[in-house]
């Protein structure tokens, strides 16, 4: 250590020439706001001088450039961008994105610690640092099979891996109200160190009784009033812009320079061909700038903010002393990243090609029954029925009741309410169950899109209007090993394959991009026109909670939940 630590002093001090040095550029002072020019000089993985000229070993011409810190993701789930970490990665860091805080949830609820150790291998392996919150909700609900469970005691062992920042989202805050003994033993076991929070709507005292466990970030507001809220009451909201779920227009009103130390941005889900089309954070950033939102305060909300939520207390800053995380950009209002820096490494495609492959896991996960035609049905009946409403760009769904047409002695679809059928298949191997339901707002007008993907229990999801088309598709599913599939008529037009505990392609991210953008043309051809019906398939089994509102029996009210 005191070699590094003299290397470090001797090339801050410039009695030896740095490492690399950006000659040329304009750096954004977070603290102050200005556009400072200034020579950056690095060492090793840190930022050793600013403020100054300097002569490096290796010099880098940045003229007219902007030179701003690493993005972080504060939240977001790997898994759902459909590809391994390693291809996260690669698809990911050339955004300026060096720091993602990912929950390995989806992949725990099928393989328990299992998929928590593929996370932590992987994040020991990757370019861009990835750091674990160690999933508190496996299984998320009672109410579904979920492929293991994870209590206190399975958690434990991960606690100290240095990859491992704390809890993840704790999503049963009607067991944090109410005292539920195996989540005091989770916020118990963690409390004072970092517990992620996942409260949608939850207002008043029924706050107040969460956040005194201990919990600290929100990424589920959606409203300005609801954020607003939340930081009075010492919460770090995370700002949240998603494939489907997207909060970044509503919550604009409170991006501010006064609010910015309490805000971060993260992502949640976003998949390939989103980012291929969009972008990353980087998209966020523009965004919010181009809708006048401050500079100072999205890039603080993008990285020094974000840092110190999770107590990532090395990085944030474009200061001596600080992790070399940098992202070289044309200007703050475009934010598009030419160059990136991981750890004072330029990213390179030589630079991803020194990382250790992780062997993959789950590949067998995929174990529910072959269904028919038959077993789609849903008895008629002459009250109305529960029917699932999809509100594009969210993933909450409303509870809708409509009287439906009888097909025989059951009841039918109503394309001209659009209203089509849903079923959940248990695909863990553990009970075989299988349930039957409606759900209006997909726009289909014939044919089944299927999905293993179906959080938070990822069992499979398939919708459609055919009967046939719907159990061809979710069989499909099972000689795919997992993945999404799109049936008309009768025939498979549209497949990917998803093996990796039925989450997660083997294949580069370039190909998955491509892919989905050829399935999301088959399933507009059923006539949906979602922006993301696969995702908003996946989606499809979270419960339905219009109006929340909490009993005194620790559920959410009976008469206001259905899980279709």
């Amino acid at each position: 250590m005191s070699n590094r630590l003299e290397r470090l002093i001797d090339q801050g001090t410039g009695r030896m020439p740095a490492d690399i040095v950006l000659k040329g550029a304009r750096f954004f002072d977070l603290v102050t706001g200005e556009l400072v020019a200034s020579d950056i000089a690095i060492c090793g993985d840190r930022i050793v001088g600013t403020g100054s000229s300097y002569v490096g070993d290796t010099e880098i011409d940045v003229t007219g450039r902007i030179i701003v810190p690493g993005f972080i993701d504060t939240h977001l789930h790997i898994e759902s961008s459909l590809v391994t970490p390693h291809e996260f990665d690669r698809c990911v860091l050339p955004y300026g994105v060096t720091t993602a805080i990912c929950d390995p949830h989806e992949i725990a609820n099928v393989l328990g610690e299992e998929g928590i150790r593929f996370f932590l291998d992987s994040a020991e392996q990757t370019i861009m640092e990835i750091r674990v919150q160690l999933s508190s909700c496996v299984p998320a609900t009672h109410l579904e099979t979920a492929g293991a469970d994870l209590p206190i005691e399975k958690l434990l062992p991960f606690r100290d891996h240095p990859k491992v920042i704390g809890l993840a989202e704790f999503m049963n805050f009607p067991g944090v109200i109410h005292k539920d003994p195996g989540c005091l033993a989770k916020l118990d076991a963690f409390y004072g160190d970092h517990i992620d929070g996942h409260a949608p709507l939850l207002r008043g005292n029924d706050l107040n009784g969460y956040l005194s466990a201990g919990i600290r970030t929100e990424h589920e507001c959606t409203t300005a009033d609801e954020a607003m809220e939340k930081i009075r009451k010492g919460m770090h909201i995370l700002v949240r812009e998603g494939s489907v779920s997207k909060d970044l227009h509503a919550l604009m009103p409170i991006i501010t320079e006064r609010l910015s130390p309490f805000l971060a941005l993260c992502t949640d889900d976003r998949n390939p061909l989103d980012i291929a089309e969009q972008g990353h954070l980087d998209y966020m950033i523009r965004t919010a700038i181009a809708h006048g939102v401050e500079p100072l305060a999205i890039y603080r909300a993008a990285s020094i903010s974000a840092a110190r939520a999770f107590g990532l207390r090395d990085r944030g800053l474009v200061a001596p002393g600080w992790r070399a995380d940098l992202v070289v950009l044309d200007s703050l209002e475009n934010c598009k990243a030419e160059m990136v820096f991981s750890a004072g490494r330029r990213v390179t495609d030589d630079l991803f090609a020194t990382r250790k492959p992780v062997a993959p896991v789950g590949l067998d996960s995929v174990k529910a029954r072959p269904v028919q035609a038959m077993h789609f049905g849903v008895p008629f009946s002459e009250n109305e029925t529960p029917v699932m409403g999809v509100i594009p760009g969210k993933i909450i769904t409303e509870h809708r009741r409509f009287r439906l047409p009888a097909a025989g002695n059951q009841a039918g679809v109503d394309l001209d309410r659009d209203i089509i059928k849903v079923a959940v298949i248990e695909r863990h191997g553990k009970n075989g169950n299988h349930a039957n339901g409606f759900v209006q707002g997909f726009g289909l007008k014939k044919g089944a899109i299927a999905s293993t993907v179906g959080h938070d229990s990822h069992n499979i999801c398939v919708v459609g209007v055919s009967e046939d088309d719907m159990a061809l598709a979710a069989n499909r599913l099972g000689e795919i090993k997992g993945g999404f599939v799109v049936v008309e008529d009768g025939k498979v037009t549209g497949e990917i394959a998803l093996p990796v505990a039925g989450l997660m392609s083997l294949e580069p991210y370039e190909v998955v991009r491509d892919t989905l953008h050829d399935l999301r043309q088959c399933a507009y051809a059923l006539g949906t026109t979602l922006e993301e019906p696969f995702l908003q398939v996946a989606f499809l089994p979270l419960p339905v909670i219009p109006h929340l509102k909490i009993s005194d029996r620790g559920m959410v009210d009976v008469d206001r939940f259905e899980l279709i």
